[in-house]
């Protein structure tokens, strides 16, 4: 048990001369209970004398919040002044100092200089990210720039509201328990060699992702407690030389196919329904998008998810190839998980239901955040979860904020002019090589896929970046509904291309099963034999689905 010593000063007082508290230190015990059921108020009343080397043990949750107290103490330090310098100065630089072209006003230009300033801050993070994007929309009211309403009018946004529900789902899938038993039977019916395992953990995520619209939340709530399971039960330690035996392959196999699995259905991704509101304010209207989506993506992803593992299987091999163990540990798993719960039925029943109605939304006229609406109010309704886990769900309220001061932000300077200014000089610029809409599009999608090396957030490269792009396609001659559906693909492609790429690229890195160089040239192979696939795969099946 770990221990905090409480040590003698070593120039102290006479003892008659201390204070009445400290003369009864002497009746703390030298030695405590170690049952972590014994709390520390009783331990305290045990009469032994203490010692200069004496120690209070204490259980780990206590320990724990210490060193969260001692954590915020050392860093509740405000804002990080080299991003912030760095942030502003960029944005005050737009503003003063880079000459307005006459075509644009200066309403345009004064917000075009806010919002470069509020992505610089969501690159660099001088603060959390909800707190800077406030901050950006705070300056953007304050400056007259925009009015409070126009300001706050992406916050009653539905595809917004839909990606907060999402993650209140993403928990129900967690808290019941759902999710783990998924995973655990593919685990138990194609885990007797290690590439088995990784198909069945494959599938796995993508059976669950259009229900549970978070890539984070997939690989930290299910799939990483799985992995570090089967792997430390084969001898694949963290950080240590046996982590080359699976739990490398595993982990990078797992992150790698998160590309294709966050981008079959437009639910498997948050920043997919925010690529998709971006699209709209541009005036690409899909109809039955949730049905388009998947049918565009279905046949690239699929074989895309069939072919990452077998590669990175010949590439980046396992020591231990075969596990006959571990489909005997699943069925250990799933006995002590028991039959089914009542829980666990209703939440599988909720996402059913809420599937269809998105499939099935257009010809119902449900919109698809009614139906997340309705999915969530049966959960609470039936008590699988309860408000107090929405409530606690901080980075459903996190995202809100900040998805909405983007989506917002992004919205007025459509409005305003700037988007098709930009993309229109880019457009000119493109066109001068005589390049027709194909070569322009290759070289967008390109240049969209390598940015991201600067970005550590697919939804803050998706606020940045999505409808400049998207416009520079349209401008450019590109099919409205392909290059839409393009660009978010691709948003979801480059998530694994390093440790900082992504939220589940953070997670699996955090494991510890795979060093930095492995990271970054896997993080470079694989994207790209990806991105190779639903090209050359794409290309054909969008043209038969009449995309273009």
């Amino acid at each position: 048990m770990e221990k905090i010593a409480l040590r003698r000063p070593l120039l102290s007082p006479p003892f008659h001369h201390r204070p009445h508290h400290l003369r009864c230190l002497r009746a703390l015990p030298l030695s405590l209970p170690t049952s972590s059921s014994t709390s520390l108020r009783y331990r305290r009343n045990l009469p032994l004398p203490l010692r200069a080397s004496s120690s209070i043990p204490l259980t780990k949750p206590e320990i724990q919040k210490i060193k969260e107290s001692a954590g915020n103490a050392r860093t509740n330090v405000g804002v990080k002044q080299v991003p912030f310098a760095i942030s502003v100065g960029i944005g005050l630089a737009m503003r003063f100092l880079i000459p307005r072209p006459m075509e644009v006003s200066q309403q345009a230009w004064q917000l075009l200089a806010i919002f470069m300033s509020t992505v610089a801050g969501l690159v660099l993070g001088p603060l959390p990210v909800g707190a800077w994007a406030f901050l950006g929309l705070t300056t953007s009211v304050l400056t007259k720039t925009l009015t409070f309403s126009a300001a706050f009018s992406a916050f009653t946004d539905e595809v917004i509201w839909l990606i907060v529900i999402s993650f209140f789902f993403a928990r129900g899938f967690v808290k019941t328990g759902l999710g783990d038993r998924i995973a655990t039977y593919f685990v138990k019916w194609l885990g007797k060699s290690t590439l088995g395992l990784s198909y069945g953990l494959t599938f796995s995520e993508a059976i669950i992702a259009p229900a549970m619209p978070s890539t984070t939340a997939r690989a930290g709530g299910i799939f990483l407690p799985i992995l570090k399971s089967l792997c430390q039960s084969a001898g694949s330690k963290p950080n240590d030389p046996s982590a080359k035996k699976m739990g490398s392959y595993l982990v990078q196999s797992q992150l790698q196919c998160t590309g294709s699995s966050g981008a079959l259905f437009l639910t498997g991704a948050a920043h997919n329904l925010l690529c998709f509101r971006l699209a709209e304010e541009l005036g690409v209207k899909i109809a039955n998008p949730w049905v388009t989506w998947f049918k565009a993506a279905s046949l690239p992803a699929i074989i895309s998810l069939l072919t990452i593992p077998f590669v990175l299987y010949k590439i980046f091999p396992p020591e231990t190839k075969n596990t006959p163990k571990a489909p005997a540990l699943a069925a250990k798993r799933l006995e002590e998980m028991g039959p089914v719960t009542k829980n666990e039925w209703i939440m599988l029943g909720t996402m059913l239901l809420a599937v269809s109605l998105w499939v099935l939304g257009t010809t119902l006229a449900i919109p698809n955040v009614v139906a997340a609406m309705l999915g969530l109010s049966i959960l609470l309704l039936l008590g699988v979860l309860k408000w107090d886990d929405c409530l606690n769900e901080k980075s459903a309220w996190d995202t809100l904020s900040w998805f909405a001061v983007l989506v917002g932000m992004a919205g007025q300077l459509t409005h305003l002019g700037i988007v098709s200014w930009l993309s229109n000089g880019v457009a000119n610029f493109l066109t001068s090589f005589s390049l027709n809409w194909y070569g322009a599009f290759g070289i967008l999608q390109a240049s969209y896929f390598f940015l991201h090396y600067v970005f550590a957030s697919q939804v803050g490269h998706v606020g940045a970046l999505y409808s400049s792009f998207l416009a520079m396609n349209l401008a450019s001659g590109v099919p409205q509904t392909l290059a839409a559906l393009a660009l978010a693909y691709n948003t979801n492609l480059f998530g694994p291309q390093s440790h900082y790429s992504s939220g589940q690229s953070a997670v699996y890195f955090g494991a510890g099963y795979t060093e930095l160089p492995d990271v970054f040239k896997l993080g470079f192979i694989i994207p790209m034999i990806n991105t190779f696939i639903w090209c050359i795969v794409g290309t054909f099946w969008w043209k038969f689905l009449g995309l273009y």
